[in-house]
């Protein structure tokens, strides 16, 4: 499982959701790969006391919850200027709550089927400053941010990638991890990683989520690699 970048810092985060098998699950894997749960707590209103106790650096916040919900609980921290990023961590793949969500000013918006080593990852991006989307809502991400951006000077954006880029594009596009790329693909984790690399550059982007939109703008998707491999 892959560690932090750093082992001097330890990573406190502090976890609001109603489902206590999931909070013990995810609290066990959190805390083997050196991140630290200060808390646990089953309901928002005491989640919100207990960040402003525990000030922690990350906060894991599920959506669906009774009595008062995560996007509730999300508004409330922004009410008392509690600054630490918000992490929705979830089973909705709704586009209304995606959208409030980061209208609210959440930093990540995971969801709790993904690997284990890539919720791992976003967390400590997230903790550095970075957004994170899960790559598999590429698609609703595309919708939400739909108007907000021309697609002029897009048209010819990918022209730059190279046919191995565009084809690594296309599994980010459809939320592929390195470790799965490079399995489908044939090829080792940091082949892939340095091609992402190369990707992100490329289209001028910061964020694997940022190219998996411009990838379902354009349209590319399974069929259009599976096309393209026929040709070349």
């Amino acid at each position: 499982m892959n560690m932090p970048d750093t082992a001097i810092d330890t990573l406190n985060v502090l976890m609001i959701d109603d489902h206590s098998l999931f909070r013990a699950g995810l609290s066990e894997l959190l805390n083997r790969s050196g991140i630290n749960v200060v808390a646990s707590v089953s309901n928002g209103q005491l989640g919100v006391q207990y960040v402003r106790e525990y000030q922690p650096d990350v906060i894991l916040l599920d959506v669906r919850m009774p009595d008062i919900n995560g996007l509730e609980v999300l508004a409330e921290l922004n009410q008392h200027e509690l600054t630490q990023p918000v992490v929705m961590v979830t089973t909705s793949r709704d586009e209304d709550d995606i959208a409030q969500a980061l209208r609210l000013g959440a930093k990540g918006y995971l969801l709790k089927d993904m690997e284990p080593d890539d919720l791992i990852d976003a967390l400590h991006a997230i903790h550095k400053g970075e957004t994170v989307i899960a790559p598999e809502l590429a698609a609703t991400l595309a919708r939400v941010v739909q108007g907000k951006q021309s697609e002029k000077g897009r048209q010819n954006i990918l022209s730059e990638l190279t046919p191995r880029e565009l084809e690594i594009l296309v599994y980010i596009a459809d939320g592929g991890s390195n470790k799965s790329i490079g399995r489908a693909l044939g090829i080792t984790d940091g082949t892939v990683k340095l091609h992402v690399k190369s990707i992100l550059r490329k289209l001028d982007v910061h964020s694997r989520v940022e190219a998996a939109v411009i990838a379902v703008e354009q349209g590319l998707g399974p069929r259009q690699t599976q096309k393209r491999n026929e040709v070349l």
